[in-house]
């Protein structure tokens, strides 16, 4: 059995996944990916048929990065001969209570030299009937906005990641790390694998993996969940006649075009409770799920059906909601990423420059905002709850 590696990819979910893809083109066979569970299962936050992506956000430093992001999918769909990005066109609704102020964003749109529109509530309706939007709404419009298919984007690089050459092994939980003698171990029941650098891809499982190498960091765990509505109107909500979502009032909410089942999907964001990878459950919350009937109810009136399911999953959080794509403190050839609960529109870029950062000690991409020696990760700062999606 081979043992050693010039790079080890720890989890094989979304960015893990693009991280064991990028490094393939690179390396070939020279790659490992240990995932603990099966491959593409739903005990994490990188699976379900949908995420949103945008260009869309609070920063111009996250509207750059988000063009790289496009970049990457772009990359892997032309690599793997496969579609994967559905553009449907993204509405950011900003009603007077926003926890994101409007400024922030038109501010970021302007630095960013990205197209956008400012519309009306009577706009907003006139060309999507199926919201009820109130007077008091501001609305952006984004046409670049869709649908990054999670399931079927962590398959692709997996898919790719072999046909290059990774070995990437399942049902492979990782007991200990330990660097020795310039290089890592990792040591599994089956075998202690070695490397010349490590990608820490393990969503909610980072604290675990960090404690063996003597490093804390303030991380929350949350355990979230969607749910999917049957529409009794779901030809209106087709992703050709109907766009993503989000909503930026004190409970953020968000939503997507019927994708992947015959229902609509509703979500609120940041409304789960703080949990472990041990503790969490897989039962949805009754009044999280409540809340967001009641808001589709209200805001997409035609979008409400019987509740088809609802479906967990769990969120690693960091203080100020900011990602960590960074090496380690005293481990330059060990790249941790961390999504904060809406990395995955990002997956296979992050992937990119995790694998670039334990590869080569650095990545070109500009990742220099998500460093993990940041002021907002000391262990004293405050959880801001705010909202990214």
């Amino acid at each position: 059995m081979r043992t050693d590696y010039q790079i080890i990819v720890l989890g094989l979910g979304g960015f893990g996944s693009g991280a064991a893809y990028w490094l393939s083109r690179r390396l070939g066979g020279d790659v490992l990916g240990l995932e603990q569970f099966e491959i593409g299962h739903s005990n994490g936050g990188s699976q379900d048929h949908s995420r949103i992506i945008r260009l869309s956000y609070h920063s111009a430093e996250y509207m750059t990065f988000a063009r790289h992001a496009y970049a990457a999918w772009a990359a892997l769909e032309a690599d793997a001969g496969e579609k994967l990005i559905v553009k449907t066109g993204g509405l950011d609704f900003f009603p007077p209570d926003s926890v994101l102020p409007l400024d922030h964003y038109i501010n970021a749109y302007t630095a960013s030299g990205i197209e956008f529109e400012r519309l009306g509530p009577a706009e907003v309706m006139a060309r999507w009937p199926q919201f009820v939007v109130p007077e008091t709404v501001q609305t952006i419009y984004q046409a670049d906005s869709g649908i990054a298919p999670a399931a079927k984007c962590n398959a692709a690089h997996i898919r790719m990641a072999r046909e290059h050459g990774a070995a990437l092994k399942d049902h492979t939980p990782v007991s200990a790390i330990r660097p020795v003698d310039g290089e890592i171990e990792v040591v599994t029941e089956e075998a202690t694998y070695r490397c010349a650098g490590l990608v820490l891809a393990c969503g909610a499982w980072t604290p675990n993996h960090l404690a063996d190498l003597g490093i804390t960091i303030p991380l929350h765990v949350s355990q979230e969940q969607v749910s999917y509505f049957s529409s009794p109107h779901l030809d209106e909500f087709m992703p050709d006649r109907f766009p993503i979502w989000i909503w930026f009032g004190p409970e953020t909410m968000y939503g997507f075009p019927a994708y992947g089942e015959q229902a609509v999907k509703v979500a609120r964001d940041l409304a789960g409770k703080i949990v472990t990878a041990e503790t969490r459950s897989f039962e949805p919350d009754p009044e999280n799920a409540a809340a967001v009937e009641q808001f589709v109810r209200a805001f997409l009136p035609r979008a409400y059906g019987p509740v088809l399911y609802t479906k967990t999953c769990l969120y690693t959080l960091t203080p100020d909601r900011d990602f960590i794509i960074s090496a380690l403190p005293g481990h330059p050839r060990i790249a941790l990423g961390v999504g904060a609960g809406h990395g995955f529109k990002f997956a296979s870029v992050i992937g990119r420059a995790l694998g670039e950062i334990a590869l080569d000690g650095a990545t070109d991409l500009p990742v220099a905002p998500f460093h993990i020696e940041r002021p907002t990760l000391s262990p004293d700062a405050p959880f801001q709850n705010f909202y990214v999606e």
